[in-house]
Formats: structure tokens, C-alpha cells, sequence
């Protein structure tokens, strides 16, 4: 897995000051029944246990299994004013699966 950060994400989370022990967090939100929609945000949040840790130019960015799961081999991270950190692409499948026996 490959995390990129644009130059405007990248300055400014080097520029953000982060209380002890909180690290960048990628996290996905996820809604839906039968069909599923998947958002992913960027969260600061101390470690968890069994994190997988990524670093982009001395950032260390945290990912649980689950998250780690749904991501694109290669993520990107971008920033604006407006919108804050906008992480990879967000999906919605509409699969439903009904199985009648």
C-alpha cells in the first residue's frame, strides 16, 4: 500500500501541531444495508494496537486492518481550505445479495 500526499496536504500537516501521542489516522466510514458506501477521512487519534503504519516524507500515517482493507493500493491525499483532507476515493456498491433456499 502506497500513501501519496499532494504538496498543499503535505504542508499542511507539517504544519499542524499534534498533541502528544496523536498520529494521522486514516479511517473509513461506512453506511448502507444492502447497499454500501464507503467514506474515508483523515482523523487524529492515538495509536491503536495492531496499526499498520505508513510513512510519507516523515509522516507517519495510522490504518487499521479494516480501513487497510477497503483502500486503493495506492491512496492519495489532498487539502483545501474549503474542505478540509479529502483521502482516495469514496465508493458506494449497490450489491445486494440474496440467496432463497
Amino acid at each position: 500500500m502506497v500513501i501519496t500526499l499532494t504538496e498543499t496536504a503535505l504542508t499542511k500537516l507539517k504544519a499542524m501541531e499534534l498533541r502528544e501521542g496523536q498520529f494521522p489516522r486514516i479511517d473509513a466510514e461506512v453506511a448502507g444495508g444492502c447497499g454500501v458506501s464507503v467514506k474515508f477521512s483523515l482523523i487524529f487519534d492515538e495509536v491503536r494496537r495492531n496499526d499498520t503504519v505508513i510513512e510519507f516524507d516523515g509522516i507517519q500515517f495510522r490504518i487499521d486492518f479494516f480501513t487497510k482493507r477497503m483502500l486503493d493500493e495506492e491512496t492519495q491525499i489532498d487539502y483545501t481550505d474549503e474542505l478540509g483532507f479529502l483521502v482516495g476515493e469514496s465508493f458506494t456498491s449497490s450489491a445486494c445479495a440474496i440467496e432463497i433456499n
